[in-house]
């Protein structure tokens, strides 16, 4: 992104300035839909001071349809938060796209739409972004009349909020815009009262429901069919007034036609056995309702319905959106980050602590929000026989919300856990698998209502995360013993070699467990040194273990003296009666500091590299013999090396030249190149600066060791 600065801090606002007397965002978003024939759409600016995007202003569908994503953080992964970070243009072409590119959004809003999304930023400075939707009918692919007309829009709102930051005015808070679509034709009154008796005389149920999904016409076949008087129907939303309507099931067939404008229909019980269709006709100013009674009902996926579920499809959509982020976490850490850049902006609150227990006592797992850490302290060892709200939700398993400081005082009085100068909390308990796992502790700045359906959702996500967070646990066990098998199997120091440095580093793949089976060591026996790198084929426990024998074994034959080409041989013939069907590189060489000269034999293992003084490198061309465990016959001819004083030679595995889509000889050559610029530094810096080379920032598929060894210079 370059210097561009990407802030909330260039928000237009601050007391005492001067306010924009027109409705910029509105129009601005009004006209970008007009522009290119959108249904819906909104604005959203950073939050001052923070890394959050947050809803200015919504139009064509209610603001509810968005209420997931009314904050999100710019890191979350949505299509309007990637349009920001990454300052470009975002296109989601249909329901495919959006379950490959945005699979969370994907799940809370499985219809059929289009979708693009525009940053709102100048040269220097983010503000913000828009997305405008069509509906589904629209090609998949976005014509480029529409790219560029969105991206011009953009740039130009972004410059005027560029300009009202310059001349310190402010955003007054704008409506959404629901009112008719332009040029949509009024009825004159006397046609209106006529297609009303038009419509009652119909022998099928008629409504007319707004974006919101209010009732504002009725006729009489209908109130009939649903069992209400018109009195009770006017005005609310159709699924709120009709008991058995008051499913999320139904309410999801509207929020389908609104956003895809197409037909959609449902059927539903009307007790004790009346079966009623309903069809949906959407339009951009509202629904029209046909309700008949079915002729013929197939069995109802009762799989479908939740009866007795929340009544909001508000609380549906947070809880599948963070739900499906929370899958992606991997160690405890993971978990905490996930729920401080998705839950935190969710449900507005401003700090969290995640809590766990350990030996009876409650210890921090992880929080954000504190400028001062200390005050997270309070709660860290606290025996979970105090009585505190933390500690009497994690071993109740029963949720507390606390409205003010006040509320939280009369309760408990003498609390010494509830840290900084929040006003508001809420204490959810993390159970998993029927067991309490933690206590996730959510602060308000400001005094902050729980009404029953936020309580609800609150606890809905405390069960989540609590899964989550116990996958965690198990994820963070299982990397401890891993990396504790690795450190036993690998040297914890290497011995001090006459006339020689050494170095050796060892990084696991990023994926699997983090263990394998490249392995290094230095011997040193009967006055001579030796040195050996190997890599067992694969990165798990099996590949582990095996090296483990493998190390011991060349230790083994070494030590009772055994030369390089014979060394070889026998762990060949070893590794072949272990019966493993693993194979294994090696390296081996035997130093004579005396006359400067190593005596190297090779089994399939990548060529080292040798640093001569004046700071050419080279690679060694060795002989050598076939991988380890293929042929027991097999011999391992050996090659003499000089080793001048001051030079460098680096034994390395082929996890630190080889990656996806990269030339393994370019990759050498690169790795040279460095091994030449950097090798007059002192060894452990050396070694840490190839290794970070040799990483890079992607994810890697296979280990690296790598053992450096410095002839000392002549005094």
């Amino acid at each position: 992104m370059g210097d561009a600065q990407v802030s909330g801090r260039g928000r237009p606002g601050g007391s005492g300035s001067a306010a924009f007397g027109r409705p910029l965002l509105s129009l601005a978003l009004a006209g970008m839909m007009d522009d290119v024939q959108a249904h819906a759409g909104a604005v959203y600016l950073l939050a001052p001071g923070e890394s959050v995007l947050e809803m200015a202003v919504m139009a064509g569908l209610p603001r509810t349809f968005a209420a997931p994503w009314e904050r999100v953080g710019l890191g979350s992964p949505v299509p309007v938060a990637q349009a920001a970070r990454e300052r470009r243009f975002v296109w989601v072409g249909g329901e495919e796209d959006m379950a490959r590119l945005f699979p969370r959004v994907a799940v809370v809003l499985p219809y059929p739409f289009a979708l693009a999304a525009v940053p709102v930023a100048t040269d220097s400075t983010v503000y913000g972004a828009v997305f405008v939707t069509w509906p589904g009918s629209h090609p998949p692919e976005v014509s480029d009349r529409e790219r560029e007309r969105l991206t011009a829009a953009g740039d130009r709102l972004a410059l005027r909020l560029e300009r009202a930051v310059a001349e310190h005015r402010t955003l007054r808070p704008e409506a959404d815009l629901l009112a008719a679509w332009p040029g949509t034709p009024v009825a004159d009154t006397l046609g209106s009262v006529e297609a009303a008796r038009m419509v009652s005389r119909l022998p099928y149920g008629l409504c007319s429901l707004d974006l919101h999904g209010r009732v504002g016409f009725v006729n009489a076949a209908a109130t009939e069919l649903l069992g209400i008087p018109a009195s009770g129907l006017l005005g609310g939303r159709l699924w709120g007034s009709v008991p058995w309507l008051n499913d999320p099931v139904y309410e999801d067939r509207y929020r389908a036609a609104l956003l895809s404008l197409h037909v959609t229909s449902f059927v539903a019980l009307r007790s004790p056995g009346d079966w009623l269709s309903f069809q949906l006709y959407p339009s951009t100013t509202g629904l029209s309702v046909r309700i008949t009674r079915a002729r013929a009902v197939a069995e109802l996926d009762r799989a479908e319905r939740r009866p007795g579920g929340p009544s909001s499809l508000v609380t549906i959509s947070q809880v599948l959106s963070l739900a499906g982020a929370l899958t992606e976490a991997a160690g405890v850490q993971d978990v905490v980050q996930l729920v401080a850049d998705e839950i935190m902006p969710a449900v507005g609150c401003q700090t969290l602590v995640m809590l766990g227990s350990r030996g009876g006592r409650m210890h921090v797992v992880g929080h954000r929000g504190f400028e001062d850490p200390e005050l997270v302290e309070r709660f860290d060892g606290l025996p979970l026989t105090e009585q505190t709200p933390g500690t009497q939700v994690l071993t109740t398993g029963v949720p507390a919300f606390f409205e003010s400081r006040g509320q939280l005082d009369r309760l408990y009085p003498a609390v010494r856990e509830v840290p900084g100068t929040m006003a508001a909390w809420a204490y959810l308990p993390l159970i998993a698998s029927g067991r309490p796992v933690g206590t996730c502790v959510l602060g308000y700045a400001e005094r902050h209502a729980f009404p029953a359906d936020e309580r609800a959702v609150l606890t809905s996500l405390g069960g989540l995360i609590a899964q989550a967070l116990e996958r965690a646990l198990l994820y963070d066990a299982k990397h401890r013993v891993a990396h504790g098998l690795q450190a036993a199997l690998l040297p914890s120091s290497l011995p001090s070699l006459p006339g020689f440095e050494a170095a050796a580093r060892y990084l696991p793949a990023t994926q699997g467990m983090d263990i394998g089976g490249d392995f290094y060591d230095l011997v040193c026996s009967h006055g001579r040194a030796s040195a050996v790198i190997g890599d067992v084929q694969g990165h798990n426990v099996t590949a582990a273990g095996l090296m483990g024998q493998l190390r011991t074994a060349v230790r083994a034959y070494t030590t009772v003296g055994q030369d390089p080409e014979e060394v070889m041989s026998s762990t060949n013939r070893l590794l072949i009666d272990l019966g493993t069907e693993l194979f294994a590189s090696c390296l081996y060489l035997r130093l004579d500091p005396g006359s400067g000269r190593a005596v190297m034999a090779r089994a399939g293992h990548p060529q080292p590299l040798l640093r001569r003084p004046d700071g050419q490198v080279r690679v060694l061309d060795l002989a050598g013999g076939p991988l380890l465990g293929i042929d027991a016959s097999a011999s391992y001819p050996t090659t003499e090396v000089k080793l001048p004083p001051g030079s460098v030679l680096a034994l390395y595995t082929d996890g630190l030249i080889e990656s996806p889509g990269v030339d393994i000889d370019e990759a050498l050559a690169a790795l040279g190149r460095r091994l030449a610029e950097t090798g007059d530094r002192p060894l452990d810096e050396l070694a840490d600066g190839l290794v970070e080379f040799g990483a890079g920032t992607t994810a890697r598929a296979d280990d690296i060791a790598l053992l450096l060894l410095r002839t000392r210079p002549e005094n």
